[in-house]
Parts: C-alpha cells; structure tokens; sequence
C-alpha cells in the first residue's frame, strides 16, 4: 500500500493546479525538466488535446449557461502508486505534461522546496497581472 499524496505547506492540490494552469509556458517547462531525472519510472497514462465546453453564470439572473468550447491539452502520468495530472489552454501537449510531472513530483514529495519558490512566484506574478486587469 501506498502512502497519500504528500501537499505542499500553504498549498492546497486545487490551488496548485489552478496557478500552475495559468504559469509561464518556458519558466513551467523549466521547472519540470529536472524534476523528471529525480522521479521514478514515470508510465504515460494519456496525453490529447480536445475542447471542453466553459460554463459561464448571467450575473443578472444567476443562470448558468455554455459559453462555447475551449481547446484544452491534458497529460496523465503516474509513478510509485501516485499520480500527476496537468490541463492547459491550447495545444501544448508538452506544458501540460509538464505541469504533471510538476503536480506527480509534489505528490511523491520531490523538489518541495523549488516547487513551493516557483508557485509563490507565479502566483504573486498572476495576481498582479489580474489586479493590472481589473
């Protein structure tokens, strides 16, 4: 029996994934590129590309409704009884392997260190780009 997936401190899983979905293409990719001589044997369990329908709410009345499909790219691979999962916009297959091979190294306790440095780093530089934004 495998242990549980380890967690990074301050981090939950779905604030992870979230900040590494929207993370520099090249700076994510580079990040992941060591991690993966420090993991075990990694098994691709599936990469594609596909649209997925983005759900929106009318503020007005609350309804939800289907605001047309995305192009998404998806990567699932696994090692040691764990697994990584990665989903990004568009057709990079190879940036969201790498956002899994990110969230598989977190969950077999990899890295923490340098996997916390750059999601507080990317997570800073995303919340300035939104209050820029609005």
């Amino acid at each position: 029996m495998t242990d549980g997936p380890k967690m990074l401190p301050g981090w939950s899983h779905d604030q992870m994934l979230s900040v590494l979905a929207r993370a520099d293409t090249e700076q994510l990719k580079a990040l992941a590129e060591p991690l993966i001589a420090q993991l075990p044997e990694i098994r691709v369990l599936g990469n594609r590309t596909g649209l997925v329908m983005l759900p929106m709410r009318d503020t007005a009345q609350g309804t939800h409704f289907h605001l047309g499909e995305v192009l998404m790219s998806e990567a699932r691979i696994t090692a040691a009884g764990q697994d990584g999962y990665g989903m990004r916009r568009g057709r990079d297959l190879e940036v969201a392997m790498a956002m899994a091979v990110v969230d598989l190294a977190v969950a077999l306790g990899v890295a923490p260190n340098d996997c916390v440095a750059f999601l507080d780093s990317a997570a800073a530089a995303q919340a300035k780009a939104d209050h820029a934004t609005l």
